[in-house]
């Protein structure tokens, strides 16, 4: 029988080498930390059915630019499936909370069947919450000896809404992903903040940002270091509170609005 030539071994040697480094490649790249995504979406809710830029098509044609792999939505984990199998069900959302939103009824849910993204409900919402805010709230405003932290709240909310004005930018979706948004923002909302947020209770402003943003951290948590895109979706007051948790974290990479709102004009 013919016995191997060095030719053989070199070649079996090689193989071995190549199929080394192969395996020792795939372990590099399975051990790299590859950093999310993340991107902050300021919305106007009602306001995207009225307003003639910022619509509901505007919200499509950016989604689709942003192509996320996850979209995490203002909508309470215990009203998420009531919304979805609805819409599984009817091609249309029932579920009263969620029906709030257009950015969801009429951008979310229908790009679903379409794009390739996971809806992730992380609102810390409950109706029992905003009921006893409400409460608390209209007992403040009638109570005679709370006049000067009531005038304060109303006064800082005036002065946000003219600022807002007279930027000229209502609802300009540029303006709204800017900081000099979220600081005439926090105008009117630290104020409420320092007033009340206390005595509200989970309806407090810091209180119910804190509660959003668990269930924020949590979806980033389980998806950490997967290389994938992110969008966060709230109403634009949130945005700034968010930004600020969100800077603190090393494992995404926040990216600016801008970029992608220049691609769809």
């Amino acid at each position: 029988m013919r016995q191997p030539t060095i030719y053989f071994y070199i070649l079996c040697a090689l193989l071995l080498s190549i199929t080394g480094c192969k395996e020792a490649d795939k372990k590099k790249h399975a051990d790299k930390k590859v950093k999310n995504e993340v991107l902050v979406l300021g919305t106007i809710h009602g306001g995207h059915l009225t307003d003639s830029v910022y619509t509901t098509d505007y919200l499509k044609k950016l989604i689709k630019n942003i192509d996320p792999d996850f979209i995490l939505t203002e909508i309470p984990p215990n009203r998420f499936k009531a919304a979805y199998d609805g819409f599984k069900r009817d091609d249309s959302i029932s579920e009263p909370r969620t029906m709030r939103f257009p950015e969801y009824v009429h951008v979310v849910f229908p790009l679903s069947k379409t794009m390739d993204f996971e809806i992730i409900p992380t609102a810390g919402w409950t109706k029992i919450m905003a009921d006893e805010r409400g409460e608390k709230l209209r007992a403040i405003r009638k109570d005679t000896s709370r006049t000067a932290d009531w005038q304060a709240y109303v006064t800082a909310n005036k002065r946000t809404d003219s600022l807002y004005k007279a930027s000229g930018k209502v609802n300009d979706p540029y303006f709204i992903h800017t900081n000099v948004y979220d600081s005439i923002q926090d105008i009117g909302l630290q104020t409420y903040n320092e007033l009340f947020n206390e005595e509200l209770g989970l309806g407090g402003w810091e209180n119910i940002n804190i509660a959003h943003y668990w269930n924020i951290e949590k979806a980033l948590e389980k998806h950490r270091y997967q290389g994938k895109r992110i969008l966060i979706t709230y109403g634009a007051g949130h945005k700034g509170w968010f930004l600020k948790e969100l800077r603190k974290r090393d494992d995404i990479e926040l990216l600016e609005m801008h970029p992608f709102l220049d691609a769809i004009q």
